[in-house]
């Protein structure tokens, strides 16, 4: 029967690529898991002796120690049975969790999970995020988007800083129009493309691929001001959860 340390060095390795390394001679059960971009630790496996721990026992118990990104969430769940304050890393948010079977697993992954995004790298961070959705302006002076989904339901677009495959977003064609017209799904991103005539600058495109139109009359600028407090779509931003709903 696998022990929780060999099943989360599995879970780790499938997930993440990521191995055990055993770094001190006079702790030689000690492991840690590292980012491999940062070389940030997300996690450190240890057996410490039971009353080291505060608990009546005498035998060595396998403890994983993790970050948590909030301090709150620490200190929560540091009052609930099987968690503690972090051992030997005590600075930060680190908790100890016991693995023994106090805690679950499926809960043990969660926060191993947790660690690693709190430690990540910001390029691990973006890759790794879950789908976001975007308001994204269209200019038709400089580009009729109109026209252009009336022949094909999937165009190239500006790459917009942030977005990635996967992400929604909700073209907004400014004057004359000024309203959200279309949802898409962006299929691609980061494909090169040099342009440049003074006005607009491009590097990098990206596909969006056309979901849903919307009456040029419900998502108005002036409806988007009043009733979801957005005043002003210059650039790519995220849409308050109000907004969300409504677009659905």
């Amino acid at each position: 029967m696998k022990s929780f340390r060999d099943e989360l060095f599995a879970y780790v390795k499938k997930k993440y690529r990521t191995s055990p390394e055993y770094l001190w001679m006079r702790y030689p059960n000690y492991a840690v898991l590292r980012h491999g971009d940062n070389q940030k630790w997300f996690a450190l496996i240890m057996d410490v002796p039971g009353p080291k721990l505060g608990l009546d026992r005498k035998d060595n118990v396998d403890i994983l120690s993790v970050k948590m990104r909030d301090p709150l969430l620490a200190d929560i769940l540091v009052r609930q049975e099987g968690f503690l304050r972090g051992y030997h890393i005590g600075k930060g948010n680190w908790i100890s969790i016991l693995l023994d079977g106090t805690v679950a697993f499926e809960e043990i992954r969660k926060w191993l999970d947790e660690s690693f995004m709190a430690t990540a790298s910001q390029e691990t961070k973006y890759k790794r995020r879950p789908p976001k959705e975007w308001i994204v302006p269209a200019n038709p002076k400089f580009y009729d988007v109109i026209a252009a989904f009336e022949k094909a339901d999937e165009i190239n677009w500006k790459q917009g800083k942030g977005i990635k495959t996967g992400d929604t977003i909700f073209l907004y064609v400014a004057a004359p129009v000024s309203a959200i017209l279309y949802k898409c799904r962006v299929t691609k991103t980061d494909i090169p493309f040099r342009f440049d005539n003074g006005e607009v600058h491009m590097s990098s495109i990206m596909k969006i691929k056309l979901l849903k139109r919307y009456d040029p009359n419900r998502f108005t600028f002036d409806v988007l001001g009043k009733e979801y407090g957005i005043f002003a779509v210059r650039g790519p931003r995220g849409i308050p959860e109000s907004l969300s709903e409504a677009l659905k």
